[in-house]
């Protein structure tokens, strides 16, 4: 009786089919893994730009828009590498209604931002019971985060939330609470 020898391994078709497979899938997940290490970056962005955040809370709650109004000047007259870090060129404050803070991303080739976002701008603007502070205004201040666009504080209710008017960080690269 002959015996008959089963092959043993794959073919080369199917190797190619593999292969095939997996370069598909990696060129899914490699731009998608890009974002998501640029949004990361661009997060922590903002984490070194909360400081101007508590330090106009704290000026709201000890003096109201006067406070508020003192402290953005103050803050402003800080030096610049008081204020910028890896990723931030500069934090800037307005002097006055709205207060709004706006942070100006630094991208260059040794921090893994993109060139093309060097110097994009989210805002910051102070919300206390969903408008403006205002004199009179009682309460905690509610931070409005846009970048080019402003859903998220749309629908969280809150009236000041100017959108950057000169090069608004894209959406793609903004986290959740800023787009």
């Amino acid at each position: 009786m002959p015996t008959f020898n089963q092959p043993k391994g794959f073919t080369l078709i199917e190797l190619m089919m593999v292969v095939a497979i997996i370069g598909i899938l990696a060129a899914v997940a490699l731009p998608a893994y890009q974002d998501y290490v640029v949004r990361s970056r661009i997060t922590e962005a903002l984490i070194a730009g909360s400081a101007a955040k508590g330090y106009m809370s704290e000026a709201f709650q000890n003096d109201s828009v006067v406070g508020m109004t003192n402290a953005a000047k103050s803050f402003n007259a800080t030096s610049i590498n008081e204020r910028s870090s890896k990723y931030i060129q500069d934090v800037k404050i307005v002097e006055g209604t709205p207060w709004t803070i706006s942070l100006i991303i630094s991208a260059t080739l040794n921090n893994g931002i993109p060139i093309a976002l060097d110097g994009s701008k989210i805002n910051f603007s102070p919300n206390v019971q969903g408008i403006t502070p205002i004199p009179t205004s009682v309460g905690a201040i509610d931070w409005a985060c846009t970048s080019a666009d402003d859903e998220t504080a749309t629908a969280r209710g809150l009236g000041n939330h100017p959108i950057p008017a000169v090069k608004p960080l894209p959406t793609t690269y903004a986290p959740s609470e800023c787009r």
